[in-house]
């Protein structure tokens, strides 16, 4: 006889003998009951990214390639116009990195430039969703040295003309490439302040 719950009245099964279902959920552990602390998220770069990335890289190779141009083309080597100051365009060739570091050695910089290039590359495609800022800071950096490469590839040198007298003559590119490092930096060095 079931349980009574008053006089001529029986109460149904009880809950406790209900057979128990497991609700499983997305995002749940495998027991359905215990939570994941941490959820986590994918960081690989996805197509807003790559597209950002894309235009940020064809727009410093073109900018770069298209001054290289006219300064080639209006400017005999070695020659310069005054602009202001101690600036000047001053068309000069260089077969190093930056700034005429390593200059001679135009293998071993195509070399290393190509590598750091697709290390770059290889980073963003898992990184890419890490930080707003990285398609632009990358697409510098990435635009910046691939415009370089292909000029030590094609010309065995690149064309640099921004003088200011007392630096080493540079390029668009070089530019590019600085920019890009500051902006990371920054993004860094803010998102670790804001963690502490």
């Amino acid at each position: 006889m079931g349980d009574t719950l008053c006089p001529g009245r029986t109460r149904g099964p009880r809950l406790s003998d209900a057979p128990r279902t497991v609700d499983v959920r997305v995002g749940s552990s495998t027991d359905a009951l215990t939570p994941i602390s941490v959820a986590s998220r994918s960081l690989a770069a996805r197509w807003p990214q790559w597209l950002a990335l894309g235009l940020v890289v064809a727009a410093a190779v073109l900018a770069d390639q298209a001054t290289k141009h006219i300064v080639s083309s209006q400017l005999g080597l070695d020659e310069q116009v005054h602009v202001v100051g101690p600036f000047a365009i001053h068309h000069v060739e260089n077969s190093g990195i930056a700034f005429g570091l390593f200059a001679g050695a135009t293998p071993l910089v195509t070399a290393l430039t190509a590598l750091a290039v697709g290390w770059m590359l290889v980073f963003f495609a898992r990184s890419g969703a890490r930080h707003p800022v990285l398609p632009v800071a990358l697409g510098l950096l990435i635009g910046g040295s691939a415009s370089n490469l292909v000029d030590r590839i094609r010309l065995g040198h690149v064309t640099d003309f921004l003088d200011f007298r007392y630096w080493p003559a540079f390029n668009l590119a070089d530019t590019f490439i600085v920019v890009g490092v500051a902006i990371l930096f920054v993004a860094v060095f803010f998102d670790g302040a804001r963690a502490r």
